[in-house]
C-alpha cells in the first residue's frame, strides 16, 4: 500500500459537515478477511476436509468480484447477496476440483457472518465526543449513509446517533445514495449550507471523496487503520484521518 499523503490540514472549522456511519463512526464492514476467517473455523468440521482458510479465501474473492460489479439495488438486500456470494466461493472451489458444498450450509454460513457483523459493530473510540463537540461548536451536522433503511436505521438507534445529527440520509428512507450527487446536494440542502461551506468525511474513496470534490466539497478520508490509499490510486483526499477525533479543535 502507498504511504499516507495528505494536504495541509485547514485551521477553520466549516459550517457543515457530512459524515458517513459504517466504518466512520461505526466499525462495521471492515477487514472482511478477518471476519470469513472466523466464520470458516465456526464451520470447520462441516467444511471439512476442506481447511476453513481456503473456503474463507475463495468466499471472500467472490464476494469482492460480486462488489466491484453490483449495481446499488444490491445494498439494500445484503442478506441475499452475502448468499450468492458464499454460493459463488463454494462453486468456485467445486470446480477447482474440491468438495462440492451444499447450498443449505453456504446459507447458514452466510446467515451467521451477518449476524457476526452485527454482534461486533462498535462505535470508534471517541466518534460520539467528537460529533458531540463539533455540534457543541454550531456545526451543522449530516449522517448520510448507504444501505437498506431497516437495517441502517436500527444502527442509528442502536449506537445514539438520532440526537446527534440535524439531519440523518438513510439511502433505503429516501430512493438514493452515494455516489449519486443529489445524495451530497440533498443532505446540504436540509442544513441550509453550500459546498463551500461543507465537509465531507468518510470511509469510501468513491463515495466520499470523488464526488464530493467535483461539486466542491471538501473531502476527508478516513483510513481507520492506517492502510493508505491503494497503490497507484489517482484521488487525493483534501485531509486523511484515521479517527474524527483529529478533527476536533485544540482550542476552540
Amino acid at each position: 500500500m502507498a504511504m499516507n499523503t495528505t494536504k495541509p490540514a485547514i485551521k477553520q472549522l466549516p459550517r457543515a459537515m457530512l459524515i458517513d456511519m459504517d466504518d466512520t463512526i461505526l466499525s462495521a464492514y471492515g477487514r472482511p478477511e478477518i471476519a470469513w476467517n472466523t466464520i470458516a473455523n465456526e464451520f470447520a468440521a462441516e467444511l471439512a476436509p476442506l481447511p476453513p482458510e481456503l473456503v474463507a479465501t475463495e468466499v471472500l474473492a467472490f464476494a469482492r468480484n460480486f462488489w466491484a460489479h453490483a449495481d446499488a439495488s444490491w445494498r439494500m438486500k445484503l442478506g441475499e447477496a452475502r448468499h450468492i456470494t458464499v454460493k459463488g466461493g463454494f462453486a468456485a472451489l467445486a470446480a477447482a476440483g474440491h468438495r462440492a458444498l451444499p447450498d443449505d450450509l453456504a446459507i447458514r454460513l452466510a446467515d451467521r457472518f451477518t449476524t457476526y457483523r452485527e454482534e461486533e459493530m462498535f462505535v470508534f473510540p471517541g466518534a460520539h465526543e467528537a460529533i458531540d463537540k463539533f455540534k457543541a461548536l454550531g456545526i451543522k451536522l449530516a449522517l448520510v449513509t448507504n444501505g437498506a433503511a431497516d437495517m441502517q436505521r436500527a444502527k442509528v438507534q442502536r449506537f445514539d446517533l438520532a440526537h446527534r445529527f440535524d439531519h440523518i440520509q438513510i439511502e433505503g428512507e429516501h430512493g438514493f445514495g452515494k455516489p449519486e450527487e443529489r445524495a451530497y446536494l440533498h443532505a446540504m440542502d436540509a442544513l441550509g449550507v453550500t459546498a463551500k461551506d461543507t465537509w465531507m468525511i468518510g470511509d469510501n474513496l468513491e463515495w466520499e471523496v470523488v464526488t464530493p470534490q467535483r461539486l466542491g466539497i471538501y473531502a476527508i478520508w478516513i483510513d481507520v487503520h492506517g492502510e493508505g490509499l491503494p497503490e497507484g490510486s489517482t484521488i487525493k483526499p483534501d485531509r486523511i484521518i484515521r479517527s474524527l477525533t483529529e478533527l476536533v479543535p485544540d482550542r476552540v
